[in-house]
């Protein structure tokens, strides 16, 4: 009967919030993911099985976090199954359903965030926080079919991928982060490489865009706060900055793209239906505010707050090798609740 609950509570929501995004096609991402973790699933022992899954109910689904989860013994804390406890076969499997959960191009940013580990272990020579690019950790909450609730994450350092699932019906995607330590590979045979290069540079582009009265408006003195691990709920307060409807016609195509940088991480068919929640919300009531510098090495925050979502971005930290704001965390979420919870 719980389980029957939670799932009409899903199904309304989906309807009532427009959360549902993609009708179950064959080939629709749902789809994809379900049979991606039921090949998953397939591939695992029991012993394995029993670390990566968790009941639909399970308080472990909305226990998300970005940063590092290890105990004093440098023991992973993080729950699910981690990518070094996997055979080949098994991370390939995993793969594919990060894969099937993505876009090309987030795709690509969730693997090269897993590979900058590898850098931050060779710079911080044993330091206190374990890197290690098999810290990403797998998990499937309830169980994936064609019918019913269910759910699957994947986790680690500066990497948080959640969805919530109806079948093969995608409920909600979010929370949504990806980060980079570093932002900027700064030597090796990487060097220059920027893996989530548009989501800053277009913030900077359209914050100097701005006349002085629009500046005014858009530049807060105090920086964004992080995206709260844990929380359900964005905690944001009334949206502050330049709103939308006082932007040119070419700084509202600029804010246009700079969402694209989030949504295009998403798998194709959920970034359109995220897109269509920002625009049936009303563009014009959606704000864009700015924090610190514009120059490269120099901190930054920026906050892009509509009526159903907000875009987190901060690169206020040095990366590993004491580089001056070179650490990027960037998060897209829901208004009223993740998770395909309306709190």
């Amino acid at each position: 009967m719980k389980s029957a609950r939670k799932l009409l509570t899903l199904v309304v929501l989906a309807s009532v919030a427009g959360l549902a995004y993609v009708a179950q096609q064959t080939d629709a991402p749902g789809a994809q993911m379900v049979a991606a973790a039921q090949t998953f699933l397939g591939t695992l022992k029991d012993e394995q099985k029993t670390q990566a899954t968790f009941a639909f109910d399970s308080k472990e689904r909305t226990n998300w976090n970005f940063t590092p989860q290890q105990d004093k013994d440098k023991k992973a804390t993080r729950k699910g199954l981690p990518l070094e406890d996997m055979t080949a076969e098994q991370k390939k499997a995993a793969l594919a359903l990060v894969k099937a959960g993505t876009s090309e191009t987030g795709n690509l940013a969730a693997t090269t965030i897993m590979h900058l580990e590898s850098i931050l272990a060779d710079q911080e020579k044993n330091g206190a926080m374990v890197r290690k690019p098999g810290w990403y950790f797998f998990t499937v909450f309830g169980t994936p079919s064609k019918t019913g609730p269910w759910g699957w994450r994947v986790e680690g350092h500066h990497l948080s991928l959640n969805f919530t699932m109806d079948g093969t019906q995608v409920v909600a995607s979010t929370p949504t982060f990806f980060g980079a330590n570093p932002a900027e590979i700064k030597d090796g045979p990487n060097k220059g490489k920027r893996i989530l290069a548009s989501s800053e540079d277009l913030a900077i582009d359209l914050f100097k865009s701005l006349n002085a009265e629009q500046k005014k408006v858009a530049y807060q003195d105090k920086q964004f706060p992080e995206p709260g691990e844990k929380t359900l709920v964005p905690k944001l307060g009334k949206p502050v900055g330049v709103p939308r409807s006082q932007l040119s016609m070419t700084q509202k195509e600029v804010l246009w793209q700079l969402l694209k940088s989030y949504t295009e991480r998403m798998h194709p068919q959920v970034a359109e239906a995220e897109l269509k929640l920002v625009k049936d919300g009303g563009l014009d009531q959606v704000h864009f505010a700015y924090t610190g510098d514009t120059e490269p090495g120099k901190g930054h925050t920026y906050r892009i707050h509509g009526p159903s979502f907000v875009v987190e971005f901060l690169n206020m930290q040095p990366d590993s090798a004491k580089n001056p704001a070179n650490h990027i965390h960037s998060c897209w979420r829901h208004v009223t609740g993740d998770f395909g919870l309306n709190n």
